[in-house]
Parts: C-alpha cells; structure tokens; sequence
C-alpha cells in the first residue's frame, strides 16, 4: 500500500453545483485561497458547461481570472465538448477532465448522448487538449451503480476504460456517483484496472451516500489508487442523479489518512478552520463528520 497519496479537492466544482446557494465569485476565490493555504495543491476548480444547466458554474473564467497563479497548483476544468475545452484553455486551466458515465440512460440524462458518443467526445477533447498543451484526464462515472438501470457490470467499466485509454489521458478515474460501492467491488475494479492499464495513473471518486465513502476511499488507496477525490465540508451530490449525496469530506479523508500514516501534505487544522469558513458562508450546517466531532487527539489540533 502506498504510504502517500494525491487529495484532489472537488468541492469548487462537483461540491457548489449541488448548492442550492450560489456563492460569489469572489467567495470562490477567498475558498481556493484557504485550500491552497490548507496545502491542497490541485483543485477541481469549475465546470465550463452550459450555465443554463448548471447556474453555480456561470462565472468560471472569472474564478479561474481571480486564482492565485503558482507553480505547485494545478487547476482543473470539467469539460463536455470541444467549446469547453476552449473555454478551459482560454481561462488558463492547467488541465481540462470529462465525465464518462458507465450506463447509457445516466450517459443521456447528463450529457444528452448515449456512452459510445460521449467516448467518442473524449478522444477529440483529449486530442485538442493535448494540442493546447494541456493535461487531459478522464472520469468514468456511475462505475459501480446507476440510479436508472441499477448494476453496472464490471466488464463493461472495463471496456470503457480501455476505450477511454486510447486517448492517452494523464489519468483515469472512477466514481461512485450515487454512493452504492463497497470496499470489495473497489478492490476488483482497482485491481483489474491495473492489470489492463499498467501505465495509466487510476483515481477514485466517492461518494458517501450509504455510510461507505471513507471505506472505500481506503479500499482504492490499498488497491493501487494514486490520488482520491474529495469535497471541503462533505458538500455535494449529483444535480441529474435522484438521492446523490455529497462528496466524502477531505477533512475526514485527512484525518484518517493522517492517523494511518499515510503523507497528503494537507493540514487538518486548516481544513477544519475553512470547512468552518464554508458552512458559515453557505449558511447551513455541512456533512462533514469531523465538523461535529473535531479532530483527536485535540492538543494536535
């Protein structure tokens, strides 16, 4: 098992989207500043979808103008076309990801096309990315369940991938976008990916829907995951998925990595200090388990 690990911060993006609040730009900024302080050194950082679709995402190129520039932070625009890309490109996004999603009737009730003509989106967007110059990487969502068609057989994640593999992403991901994955399915994806796809950084993306989040998070670390997702506060969901919850929190991410030695780079502390930040700006009272609880032992707080 490794004994360090990527947290990658979605909260900016899959966390806001799902907010019924939409905070100001320059809260989102004052928000990125704190994660950067908090040591996160890559952001989910906007959507440049349609803002019709989703509204908490209108102001992206104006949250990526605001951010601070430096070199150890990689922000990361979610994309669905070749205009997104563009629009990423053009915001000064250091990498652009899309979403795949595993079953067809998710795949058109979230991008309008069934599977196949999604991935075959994401080979144009991963060869225009790559001739801009940036990174391009690739989520496969709805890997171990959907909310319309209920299981999602393994072999066909597989074949996704492989096929998704073709645009030579930086890395593949997959999410449990609904929150029904436990840690034995996580091992035998995780496992099989590594398997097919030696040479493809694998992430993984959860959500804690049924209690199962965290444990999951260390089912994929154990399995060969090179980085993890997760959401300042626990924020978020899926606006085109009935009953998505939110995101597993990175400070609870953080706390149990922390104790179990595995290196993140991130403080608790200052996560605990922002998710604070953000429930009060928010207004509501955020799902984070460590928001209630506190970190232990407190003198290390």
């Amino acid at each position: 098992m490794a004994r360090k690990i990527e947290i990658v911060e979605v909260g900016l993006r899959d966390g806001l989207q799902s907010e019924s609040i939409v905070l100001p730009t320059e809260q989102k900024i004052a928000l990125i500043e704190r994660l950067i302080a908090a040591g996160v050194r890559r952001l989910e950082a906007a959507s440049f979808v349609n803002p019709k679709k989703v509204p908490q995402m209108a102001d992206a190129e104006a949250v990526l103008a605001g951010v601070p520039r430096r070199a150890d932070v990689t922000y990361t625009g979610l994309v669905l076309n070749r205009r997104g890309v563009e629009r990423a490109v053009a915001a000064g996004c250091d990498e652009i990801g899309m979403v795949i999603v595993a079953s067809d009737t998710f795949n058109r009730r979230n991008q309008g096309v069934p599977t196949q003509e999604s991935v075959d989106n994401w080979l144009e967007i991963a060869a225009a990315a790559r001739r801009s110059g940036v990174r391009a990487q690739v989520t496969i969502a709805a890997a171990f369940g959907c909310p319309f068609e209920g299981e999602v057989p393994l072999t066909r994640v597989l074949d996704i991938a492989q096929r998704a593999a073709e645009g030579e992403p930086c890395e593949i991901a997959f999410a449990d976008s609904i929150g029904v994955a436990v840690p034995a399915q996580v091992s035998e994806l995780f496992g099989r990916m590594r398997e097919l796809l030696p040479g493809i950084a694998l992430r993984a993306h959860f959500h804690n829907t049924r209690n199962t989040g965290i444990a999951n998070a260390w089912a994929a670390l154990q399995a060969g995951a090179a980085a993890l997702d997760a959401s300042i506060g626990g924020i978020g969901g899926c606006p085109f998925a009935p009953a998505a919850t939110g995101n597993i929190a990175t400070e609870d991410l953080q706390y149990l990595l922390e104790r179990s030695g595995v290196e993140t780079g991130l403080s608790l502390r200052a996560l605990l200090q922002t998710s604070e930040w953000l429930q009060e700006s928010l207004g509501k009272t955020l799902p984070a388990m460590l928001l209630k609880s506190g970190g232990f032992p407190r003198s290390s707080l």
